[in-house]
């Protein structure tokens, strides 16, 4: 065969049909005509959307088929879905993604985001707790990542006390808050966010609109998919998932008009009505004609008893009848039609074929062989050759019309064969069931969708054949199913809507209409739940399985308290339910009930010890609690019982961290990376474990990643923000720490991190405004409160400042930190005595605050009182020994004791020492200090002025003073020297303080 002359099955297939295809002239060249259109034009554009609506039977979906065939022949790239691929926008998106790769190419940006999606969605039915706080004190989690912090804190250059200095409670407190507000909001969106997989579709589309003329999207039986699809593609023509190209076009097919209140707005901007009405006579006439019925009273009987519907004018044209008597008249006419059809299939095979093929809703050459009578088993092709039978992919269906007007007629006629019908195929389907179960562990099969499939379609059958027996065993798969995403839901309900209408059961009927109002409301599982327990006269077992359900979706719905009741009703119906036991502990530990949640977790796991899942969840409260040996050993058992628990490492990764173990949280955190790439949370974690280690670029690297899967992360967007506030890169640190705060105003931590931000770069009035905005939030806030007031001390405010730490006190009197800085407050303002007596205390609470005991000497020095001052600075030694800062205080000590000459070459030694990274100590006065005492023939004035023109802040300039004051109580050329400098440095102050009087901010 010639390269041209070669074809695909499929092109002959859908040219025979076309050749086939009688009637709808005017509706193909409207299509036609419309393709040829531009969409930009402006007049008579292209129209965007054309909606086909018509009774059942009038060719809605033969025209869709047509027009899908003229599309693709003017170059358009198609897809097209019906109710068999929709009970959500997620199936829906992945069919029509599936379409499209198969003409235009991988999707793999679509592709990504549905495995995200997924993995978001399994999420929701085996949780992981994050951390949230309890009230002002700290976690004790956190309170050691805090201290393990400590160390990369303690860096940062031009930082106040409180900021360079943080102690582990007060960044303890904002780490727990910044959690419990991420948490939350990936709680709520564990049931995965739908609008990242739109977006992704909507990018997929827009590339391949750039490659073809037009890309057309067709939907089928509009009646049932739009009650899933109607909002989402209203959303999607406004370009709410992103912009929709011009050169997308949408088709849908359905029985009723679409609703007047949603779709006005869109009718005059390029949607196209078209109600199909039923054949003329001309087009009744001319499909009969080329089916090879011409006698003119077989014509005219057609006529009257079809009524023009085309499907009916296609059955009785398909029997060749050749005079009127052939056609009877009497009845229901669909009915009647179906039923002079079924009579003239001349071969009994074939017309007992077509009858017990209709009993299945879906077909395949499986489901064939089980329903078809023995000597019926070859008839396959011939079955699906009929024009009543379509479908796509692998499965067949008859058109409703016609399967229902033969359903109606088997049930009637023939009640024993109706039954053993149904009943041989319920048994077909349950032995493919019991294979799928030997492949399939039992944890696994409500997401497995072959199994499912199987499973409705079985008790489909069981339903139609004996509907009363049936009914309790199918609510209780009800139930089941309900604890399942929506998709399968709706999926068990449309089933159920089925066998309701096939049997006309009047108690079928009335839980059909149960579970489709609960289906179609705002929370369908709850909804369906509740029905079940309210009507269902369910078993023990199943009550306590629809209790435990229902109580997961109220936590998921962050109705914490009503979950813990349904779950304890669980409970109590059946104290051997294990799932409602670990999910009970779930909800404990989210609410920072940890002994709760270990008790409940551990009584799960004697009642299955196997349970991965809540092996997991045990190590995670476990460290919560601050036990990370416990979590560790819990949740390395839950991963040898299944490697593929990537949340169960993060965990894992994330105790580590927190017990100090950084190596080991980082290979953990990038081996869950490795299982599941989109866990953006794990990548956070991996960006706070490198800042912790100090690998500030590395954590910039990973928060970034997080941010690329979910731009709405203000966890990870607030956290960024710190690492660039620890690099020195405030600007980066605020525009981070803002956009947090724009996605969630709320975030006390962001807000006061900021406000932070804000002190280090020296802007202390912003800093002030954002520290005073996150504590109207919550004036608990104690370290908030301790960072104002040290912003206030920064900015010479020093009364502000210890009226801000007092009341940071009156909250939290343990609070080491901010006694400390309270102290410090008071030796920059002259008050000794009480700065001696806050550091004092603060160094009880915490001795090993050795920047307090520097200060203490530092205070006692100023003071006079060399001694004191001696044995503090020898005791911070010990610890902090190398410290450039402390060893100027000491040897400043020596020098106003034992003299300049006696100290001159320690002087020269330690102030010509690289100062790698300053601190907000002494090293800050090197460079002038090196002048004034090592370079006398240098001017004072000048190195002065050149000091000042580097536009030190009050703090800076308070502490020069103080230093100079000690100089000058001698003789000599440095206590001169230092004279002249303190008066250059006295007269900025006081230029400082005018302008500070001046622009109406208070000074101390």
């Amino acid at each position: 065969m010639s390269g041209r002359e070669r074809r695909s099955r499929g092109e002959l297939i859908r040219q025979r049909a076309q050749a086939h295809f009688v009637g709808r002239r005017a509706q193909v060249s409207l299509f036609t005509e419309n393709l040829a259109k531009d969409p930009l034009a402006e007049t008579d554009p292209a129209d965007f959307l054309f909606h086909i609506h018509g009774v059942g039977g009038v060719g809605k979906s033969t025209l869709l088929r047509q027009w899908r065939e003229v599309a693709r022949r003017a170059g358009a790239l198609t897809a097209v879905v019906d109710e068999n691929d929709v009970h959500g926008v997620p199936q829906a998106l992945t069919e029509l993604a599936r379409q499209l790769a198969e003409e235009a190419g991988p999707l793999k940006g679509f592709d990504r985001a549905s495995e995200q999606f997924h993995r978001e969605q399994a999420a929701t039915t085996e949780p992981i707790p994050t951390d949230s706080a309890g009230g002002d004190e700290a976690s004790l989690s956190s309170r050691l990542v805090a201290q393990a912090a400590l160390g990369a804190v303690s860096l940062i250059p031009g930082a106040g006390v409180a900021t360079a200095m943080t102690s582990p409670e007060a960044a303890a407190q904002g780490l727990d808050r910044l959690r419990g507000s991420a948490g939350t909001r990936g709680r709520r969106g564990r049931g995965a966010d739908v609008t990242g997989l739109c977006q992704a579709f909507i990018a997929e589309v827009d590339r391949l609109s750039r490659q073809h003329r037009w890309v057309v999207l067709f939907f089928d039986t509009w009646e049932q998919t739009g009650r899933y699809l109607d909002q989402w593609l209203r959303d999607m023509v406004q370009d709410t998932f992103g912009p929709l190209p011009v050169n997308v076009m949408v088709v849908l097919a359905g029985r009723e008009e679409l609703s007047e209140r949603d779709w006005a707005p869109l009718r005059a901007l390029g949607v196209q009505d078209l109600p199909l009405e039923v054949f003329t006579e001309a087009e009744t006439r001319a499909l009969l004609a080329a089916r090879g019925v011409t006698e003119q009273g077989a014509v005219e009987a057609v006529l009257q008893l079809s009524m023009g519907l085309p499907l009916l004018v296609e059955l009785l044209a398909l029997a060749r009848p050749s005079t009127a008597e052939d056609i009877e008249q009497g009845g229901d006419a669909v009915d009647a039609v179906v039923e002079r059809f079924v009579q003239w299939i001349n071969d009994p095979r074939q017309r007992e074929t077509v009858l017990a093929c209709a009993l299945a809703p879906q077909l395949n050459r499986d489901v064939f062989a089980a329903a078809a009578p023995q000597d019926g088993q070859d008839l396959w092709e011939w079955l699906c050759s009929q024009p009543f039978v379509n479908g796509r992919g692998g499965f067949k269906q008859y058109h409703a019309v016609v399967r229902a007007s033969m359903v109606r007629h088997q049930r009637a006629h023939s009640p024993q064969g109706w039954t053993m019908g149904h009943l041989r195929l319920a048994d077909a389907h349950a032995g493919w069931r019991a294979d799928a179960e030997r492949r399939i562990p039992e944890a696994e099969r409500w997401g497995d969708a072959q199994w499912r499939r199987h499973r409705r379609a079985e008790t489909y059958h069981r339903l139609c054949a004996h509907p009363a027996p049936g009914l309790e065993g199918a609510l209780e798969l009800t139930v089941h199913a309900a604890g399942q995403d929506t998709a399968v839901l709706r999926e068990w309900t449309d089933t159920f809507d089925q066998a309701a209408r096939d049997t006309a059961d009047a108690k079928l009927l009335s839980w059909a209409k149960r579970f489709q109002n609960a289906a179609d409301g705002d929370h369908p599982a709850l909804a369906a739940l509740t029905v079940l327990l309210t009507h269902g006269h369910l078993a023990l077992a199943a009550q306590a399985w629809a209790r435990t359900y229902r109580g997961w979706r109220l936590f998921v719905a962050d109705r914490d308290e009503e979950a813990v009741t349904e779950l304890t009703r669980a409970i109590s119906i059946d104290s051997r339910n294990h799932c409602a036991w670990a999910y009970r502990g779930d909800v404990h530990s989210w609410n920072g009930r940890t002994d709760q949640a270990i008790a409940d977790l551990t009584v799960a796991l004697d009642l299955k010890p196997g349970y991965a899942w809540a092996l997991a969840e045990r190590g995670a409260t476990h460290r919560l609690a601050g036990r990370f040996d416990d979590a560790v050993t819990d949740l390395t058992a839950a991963l040898e019982l299944d490697p593929t628990l990537a949340r169960a490492l993060a965990q894992r990764g994330e105790a580590h961290q927190q017990a100090g173990q950084l190596d080991d949280a980082v290979t953990d955190l990038t081996a869950a990376l490795d299982l599941d790439p989109t866990l953006a949370w794990a990548l956070t974690q991996r960006g706070i474990t490198h800042r912790l280690a100090g690998r500030l670029d590395d954590a910039v690297t990973d928060l970034t990643a997080a941010l690329e899967l979910d731009p709405t992360n203000t966890w990870a967007l607030a956290e960024r923000g710190v690492t660039h506030r620890l690099a020195d890169r405030l600007d980066d640190a605020v525009t981070d720490l803002t956009a947090a705060l724009e996605l969630d105003p709320t975030n006390t931590w962001a807000l006061a991190e900021r406000g932070v931000t804000h002190q280090q770069a020296g802007r202390y009035d912003d800093a002030v405004t954002d520290l005073t905005a996150a504590l109207e939030l919550d004036p608990t806030l104690t370290w908030a409160l301790t960072q104002r007031g040290d912003t206030h001390r920064l900015a010479g405010r020093y009364d502000a400042a210890v009226s801000d730490l007092t009341a940071a006190l009156d909250l939290n009197p343990r609070y080491a930190l901010a006694l400390a800085v309270r102290g410090v407050t008071h030796r920059q303002a002259g008050r000794y005595d009480d700065a001696v007596t806050d550091l004092t205390a603060a160094l009880e609470l915490d001795p090993t605050l050795t920047w307090a005991l520097t200060e203490r000497g530092v205070t006692h020095r100023q003071a006079g009182r060399y001694l004191p001052a001696q044995e503090d600075f020898e005791r911070a030694a010990i610890d902090e020994g190398r410290d450039l800062g402390l060893r100027f205080e000491k040897l400043l000590l020596d020098t106003v004791v034992s003299g300049f000459a006696t100290c001159l070459a320690r002087w020269s030694e330690l102030l010509l020492t690289p100062v790698e990274t300053q601190k907000g100590d002494a090293t800050r006065f090197f460079s002038l200090f090196r002048v004034m005492l090592l370079e006398p023939r240098r001017s004072v004035a000048a190195a002065t002025e050149a000091f000042l023109a580097t536009s030190p802040d009050y703090d800076t300039v308070t502490d020069l003073l103080h230093y100079l004051s000690e100089l000058t109580e001698g003789n000599g050329e440095l206590a001169d020297r230092a004279r002249q400098c303190r008066q250059l440095i006295a007269a900025h102050a006081q230029r400082m303080s005018d302008l500070a009087r001046l622009s109406g901010r208070p000074r101390a």
